[in-house]
């Protein structure tokens, strides 16, 4: 489905970011190691986070969605995860798949992980060989991708383990495999990143404990343990929020303002480098929701200009580099953006389709192994963005048409669903000339599905 975003007048009005993809997907997955029924409101629905729903029920657990909105999830508490019937599909959810891997490797039982093509292009190593320093087995394809098959006895030793660099989906995974151990597993940080499962973790009962090391931190649970049901309440996502954010920002006379958004520490580096690049951007309104701290967010049009963002800002805006480089293409001078080689093995080579991405409209850029520099100005738009399927190249591309010279077209726009099921709604909510197909599903108490 092609989509093209055309020159837009002032966007104005209150919007309300979606649930938070990160929180959403571990919802779920705790929800169904606990025992009890885990209730959660304002759960993400798009793609991924439904595709973790459906993964979980492969392994004993029941979600459903209730007729009202929110979600219940009766876990499998002391009897754990079985072994599926049959394959378990991972869609496009690489924060799903690793830490459903995670979670599954402390059960006796042995599974097969699949998912589409983008996701089996990504490499599952970075969790799998850890989890088998724990007593996992596995079996993958070269490079420790997807089809693999993990086989676990149950009986998995404590871990200590430095990761090669900060990563959430890592910490995360094997804190997981860590509550059906006997004993303290540790994951020793370089440096911070999302911290969303350690404080998911004590809302759900379980032993954790944080303590700073360095520039990073020593994170530690104790086991064995079982999980206590109990509500969460998703808050608004910053990384979803960062488009309309963008969107305002880099249209002249824009003035917005976006509600609900997660403001954790670890998730706020683009917000931050959007206020150094002379960005107007008003957070008032804090409140706390599930132990998350959330605020509204106003946001007027601005003359922004370059910076070099800091490296050790990347873990709390790597998934916003893409959306960054737009609003760096409307800036006056140069922005340099380096230490994201984690980037290139996203959804897709994000820096290589980000570059792309800038280069087919006209705007100046320069790519390193570990990043890129964009030069701004003036976007002249007028090009087709291959998106490779990847859902924040298709959004950033459509937000840089808003103030182009000339409309901005993405080959596919259908991914998008998989975290902003709304965007299109959204943006032209607020005044935005995006033209899609899109179609509405009905909302009933079902099982997911």
């Amino acid at each position: 489905m092609s989509v093209t975003s055309h020159r837009a007048a002032a966007l104005s009005g209150t919007v309300r970011a979606p649930g938070d993809k990160s929180i959403s997907h571990r919802a779920l997955i705790l929800g169904a190691m606990a025992e009890g029924t885990t209730t959660v409101s304002g759960l993400l629905e798009g793609a991924d986070i439904l595709a973790t729903a459906v993964a979980v029920q492969d392994f004993g657990a029941r979600a459903v969605r209730k007729a009202n909105g929110d979600w219940s999830i009766t876990g499998c508490g002391d009897t754990g995860f079985t072994s599926p019937a049959g394959h378990v599909d991972c869609g496009n959810a690489g924060t799903g798949v690793r830490l459903i891997m995670g979670a599954a490797a402390g059960y006796d039982l042995s599974v097969t992980f699949t998912g589409d093509a983008s996701l089996s292009a990504r490499p599952m190593g970075r969790v799998l060989d850890p989890l088998s320093e724990m007593g996992v087995t596995y079996d993958a394809q070269e490079g420790g991708r997807l089809p693999a098959t993990l086989t676990s006895n149950g009986n998995l030793s404590p871990l200590d383990y430095t990761p090669p660099h900060a990563s959430a989906q890592v910490k995360s995974a094997i804190l997981l495999a860590g509550l059906n151990t006997n004993g303290i597993t540790t994951v020793n940080e370089p440096t911070l990143s999302r911290d969303h499962t350690e404080n998911m973790l004590k809302a759900f009962g379980a032993d954790v404990t944080v303590k700073s090391q360095g520039d990073g931190a020593k994170v530690s649970v104790k086991g064995p343990v079982t999980l206590k049901a109990a509500h969460v309440n998703v808050p608004g996502d910053p990384s979803s929020a960062a488009f309309p954010i963008v969107a305002a920002l880099t249209t002249p006379g824009s003035d917005i303002i976006v509600e609900n958004v997660m403001m954790n520490p670890t998730r706020i580096g683009l917000f931050e480098t959007l206020t150094e690049m002379g960005g107007y951007l008003r957070s008032d309104n804090f409140r706390t929701s599930g132990g998350e701290i959330i605020a509204d967010i106003h946001v007027k049009h601005s003359k922004l200009h370059g910076v070099t963002v800091p490296e050790n800002r990347a873990p709390s805006m790597i998934d916003e580099y893409p959306i960054l480089a737009i609003a760096a293409a409307h800036a006056n001078g140069t922005t340099i953006m380096r230490g994201i080689g984690e980037m290139r093995v996203k959804e897709s080579d994000r820096i290589s389709a980000t570059t792309a991405l800038l280069t087919a409209n006209g705007v100046e850029t320069s790519e390193y192994e570990d990043g890129f520099a964009v030069k701004g100005g003036t976007v002249a738009g007028g090009g087709t963005v291959i998106t490779h399927h990847d859902h924040r190249i298709a959004m950033s591309a459509l937000i840089l048409g808003l103030n182009a010279t000339q409309p901005v077209s993405i080959d596919d726009g259908e991914m998008i669903a998989t975290s902003f099921p709304t965007f299109f709604e959204l943006m032209n909510g607020l005044g935005a000339n995006i033209k899609e197909a899109r179609t509405e599903g009905a909302q009933t108490d079902t099982p997911a599905a």
